[in-house]
């Protein structure tokens, strides 16, 4: 059976996640940033991952506040924007260093066992399934963190469809409310909200 992953809605939920990944794991620093990368972005799960430190940080170790990539998914280049997660990056840049992991990785996200390598899919996909259980979450999977930042971008932009389908590089508004988990009973939440006169 596929599992339905979500956007996370709910603010209190959200920082029950973030707690979780921050204080419940050997990791829990990079498995925090790493949500939050993703949830900042918009970027697909295999691309977060794939980050590499030079993408993120200049050769004086200064966070950039640009990135530049190539989609895994689609080939295209892709364009972050990194101020939004400025001050994340920095502690975990310091939690790198702490833990040795700066000098001997070209990876932004290295998996603990072998930092020649950086952490899979498979084993982000375990993390977040361990939060769904500590916190009793169904829905949780690797692309929650990418439609939760899709999902704060469309209401906090006041409902702006459009930008939220060009950050997701999707073809249609169909594709992206679908995406968004927007339901019948989200779609009647907005509507309550409109004054029809």
């Amino acid at each position: 059976m596929r599992q339905i992953v979500l956007p996370i809605k709910d603010d209190k939920v959200l920082k029950d996640v973030q707690d979780t990944l921050l204080h419940n794991f050997q990791a829990g620093r990079r498995n925090y940033t790493i949500f939050q990368v993703g949830k900042a972005t918009l970027l697909r799960v295999s691309d977060v991952l794939r980050l590499k430190k030079s993408d993120v940080f200049d050769d004086y170790g200064a966070i950039k506040q640009n990135a530049y990539i190539h989609d895994k998914k689609t080939g295209k280049r892709n364009v972050l924007y990194l101020k939004p997660v400025q001050d994340d990056l920095a502690i975990y840049q310091q939690w790198l260093r702490r833990n040795k992991y700066y000098g001997s990785t070209e990876w932004l996200f290295p998996s603990i066992t072998r930092p020649q390598k950086h952490i899979d899919e498979r084993q982000f996909y375990n993390v977040m399934s361990r939060v769904g259980d500590l916190l009793a979450i169904p829905y949780l999977g690797t692309h929650t963190m990418r439609k939760t930042g899709a999902y704060r971008v469309y209401v906090q932009s006041n409902y702006n469809i459009g930008l939220v389908m060009r950050l997701l590089n999707h073809s249609s508004e169909a594709m992206t409310l679908a995406y968004l988990g927007l339901d019948q009973t989200s779609r009647e939440h907005v509507l309550d909200q409109i004054d029809f006169g």
